[in-house]
């Protein structure tokens, strides 16, 4: 099975959403991608549909954006 993705750029809001992701669909289902020390994979994460952080993207590539907290303009700073 394909993994989800979790995206988000290290702010206290993220990292919290971070830890209820992994506590609901497990660790070993979900790749995080912490678009504040990874800024390679901003065009990724934008290309998936990805408009704000803290988002998961589904394996099937639904777009799940939590708890708004930053655009993608504002990662890209």
């Amino acid at each position: 099975m394909k993994k989800s993705i979790f995206y988000h750029a290290g702010c206290p809001v993220c990292i919290s959403a971070e830890h209820d992701i992994v506590t609901l669909v497990g660790e070993s289902n979900v790749e995080i991608v912490n678009l504040g020390e990874d800024r390679s994979k901003l065009d990724t994460a934008e290309n998936a549909g990805v408009k704000s952080v803290p988002a998961l993207v589904t394996p099937n590539g639904n777009v799940l954006h939590i708890n708004f907290g930053a655009s993608m303009a504002d990662v890209r700073g």
